[in-house]
């Protein structure tokens, strides 16, 4: 039997529903819920011929071992974790990419944020180490908010091998790091970028922090020493869209 998981939370349900339906095994929805998110849910199953089963609150929480299911779990085949080989596939394909690099976010929170940010900015991707990192769970998948069904997720076995192979993609692969010595605003990310991320507290390990290109800092003009991971994420795909937004105007 194919491997499942499930997912639960309105976004994601109907994320999955319309983006890849085909992944869906089983959906179970309150029975009890009449608006319109979950109206919306029922056309979505509908139009992708997939039969709805009536659930009690009750049993969701069982399944989805919440109770912040919203009313909808979902059974789906597989995974989206994506293979190195599919991540140096996706950047040969792409003219000009834009990835965020996770080294070793273990915090499902921290994931699915850094997923719906790379989502918002259009990011080719998501890379994660396979060891000591998260992975793609059901929390992950309802913080994401549907970002978990739009950007691939690519799971690597040796990070610094990675980055490695993204150099010799051409990717210019850029280090978050307190002791960078080049403020991430003066760093050009109009490029083929790769923007590597740390965990939380312990930030980027060595071989990571070695492989890089460049190490780059945050400015930071407070009393606080660091930012969450999620929020230095969103700041720095951000910068790099403003960037390249900039880029094309000048253009024209």
């Amino acid at each position: 039997m194919p491997e499942t998981s499930l997912i639960y939370g309105l976004h994601a349900v109907l994320a999955v529903l319309k983006q890849d339906p085909g992944q869906v095994r089983r959906l179970w929805l309150d029975s009890r819920r009449r608006d319109r998110r979950m109206q919306d849910i029922h056309r979505a199953a509908q139009a992708a011929g997939i039969a709805v089963l009536p659930a009690t609150r009750e049993e969701l929480v069982e399944w989805a071992g919440t109770d912040r299911h919203q009313g909808a779990v979902a059974e789906v085949a597989g995974g989206s974790l994506r293979s190195e080989k599919a991540l140096l596939a996706a950047v040969a394909a792409a003219e000009r990419p834009l990835l965020l690099v996770l080294d070793g976010v273990q915090d499902p929170h921290n994931l699915g944020a850094c997923l719906r940010s790379a989502d918002a900015a259009g990011a080719l991707g998501v890379v994660v180490p396979r060891d000591r990192a998260c992975g793609l769970t059901p929390v992950v998948r309802k913080v994401a908010a549907g970002a978990a069904e739009s950007v691939p997720l690519y799971q690597v076995t040796n990070l610094a091998r990675a980055l490695r192979g993204l150099q010799q993609a051409g990717l210019w692969c850029i280090g978050l790091d307190a002791g960078g010595d080049t403020a991430l605003y003066a760093t050009d990310l109009t490029g083929p970028v790769a923007l590597v991320l740390g965990a939380e507290g312990a930030g980027l390990r060595r071989l990571t922090r070695e492989t890089c290109d460049q190490l780059v800092a945050l400015p930071m003009a407070g009393t606080v020493a660091s930012l969450n991971v999620s929020v230095t994420a969103g700041i720095a795909l951000f910068e790099a869209v403003r960037q390249r937004q900039g880029q094309v105007a000048r253009r024209e």
